[in-house]
């Protein structure tokens, strides 16, 4: 298996990541209308909120799962028993948000979720009839006023060796939600394992845009979309000096929006944070 790298500008662009996704579980965008300087200002701004801000007076609300997570309640990855190496940050455009970070990443969530609807059409358009006929709405109406996308600024702190036996950035995981939106992080890591069991690496040239299938889209198609095992290695050498932020998007349906025959986006939610410990 290959990632390759499609070219959003080329005219068979929307046939060829979905191509992408549904053989490897991920698809991978150059030349995306997503502002390069506008992530690299947010990442800037975040490193900033975690290393030296007030984090911890936006402490997480249990019930609605936004603000700061801290590292010691870091999730566990289903069928894991050690904690990830991360902490992070829940926004939500109602949820709580540091004053002098909230315009501007409010202005990525909104750019991210109008990118990632087209890029919902794509996956329907060229979806084979009968698995379209599966989707109890369209893909695109399943976010229509959805409040539950989920924007993660993930902070990966420098390595210190005292880490937890066993335990590395991210362990082997798959997403719960529709799509997630990715731009490259400021420093590699991220894996994907192959259907012959290998783990690759996800091309993370600066300025690309990684975008890869959850739960609910593999729920929700019958399979046909693969919701693709990934994980976040450990640094080595010089790079475990280093922080890594990430900023994923996570494309979150109404709640009441039908999967399947066994889950609403909601139950379906649910039952996944209580498997990792958040909920």
């Amino acid at each position: 298996m290959k990632l390759e790298t499609v070219d959003y500008r080329a005219p068979d662009a929307a046939e060829q990541f979905v191509k992408s996704l549904r053989e490897t579980g991920f698809g991978v965008l150059k030349n995306h209308p997503i502002s390069q300087d506008l992530v690299e200002s947010i990442y800037k701004n975040w490193y900033e909120f975690f290393t030296s801000g007030p984090k911890n007076d936006y402490h997480y609300n249990v019930e609605t799962q936004d603000g700061f997570f801290p590292a010691e309640i870091s999730e566990v990855a289903k069928g894991h028993t050690v904690k990830d190496i991360k902490e992070y940050y829940h926004v939500y455009p109602w949820g709580q948000i540091p004053p002098e970070l909230k315009d501007q990443i409010l202005d990525y969530y909104r750019q991210a979720n109008d990118f990632a609807s087209e890029l919902l059409s794509w996956v329907e358009s060229y979806a084979p009839k009968e698995v379209q006929e599966k989707f109890s709405i369209s893909l695109s109406k399943m976010m229509e006023d959805s409040e539950m996308t989920l924007l993660r600024v993930l902070h990966y702190p420098p390595m210190k060796g005292d880490e937890e036996p066993g335990a590395i950035r991210a362990a082997a995981h798959e997403d719960i939600n529709l799509l997630t939106v990715l731009p490259a992080a400021n420093e590699p890591g991220l894996q994907v394992k192959s259907q012959e069991g290998d783990w690759l690496d996800v091309p993370c040239d600066f300025g690309n845009l990684i975008i890869n299938i959850g739960d609910m889209l593999q729920e929700a198609s019958g399979g046909y979309f693969p919701s693709t095992t990934h994980r976040v290695i450990n640094p080595t050498g010089e790079r475990q000096e280093k922080s890594r932020i990430s900023l994923p998007l996570f494309l979150h349906p109404k709640p009441e929006v039908v999967l399947s025959e066994k889950y609403t986006a909601d139950s379906y939610l649910k039952e996944r944070l209580r498997e990792l410990g958040v909920l």
